[in-house]
């Protein structure tokens, strides 16, 4: 099976292995899409609060750690 090229590069100074970061973008990549859907259901009124502050402080997060 092919490689699929990364779509991401660590930020200068993030001491993490290959393939810990491989994984690590694949949350992140997961986290990014959950920020999406959040911010759909965030346009309805009944969107706790609290949600929306766990997926930008994980959205912070990996801003910290990648480059995308």
């Amino acid at each position: 099976m092919a490689r699929k090229n990364q779509d991401w590069q660590l930020q200068r100074g993030a001491k993490i292995g290959d393939e810990a970061a491989s994984e690590v973008a694949k949350i992140a990549c997961a986290l990014k899409s959950l920020a999406v859907f959040t911010t759909l259901v965030l346009e309805q009124d009944d969107c706790p609060e609290d949600l929306k502050a766990m997926v930008d402080e994980g959205l912070a997060a990996i801003d910290k750690l990648f480059i995308w």
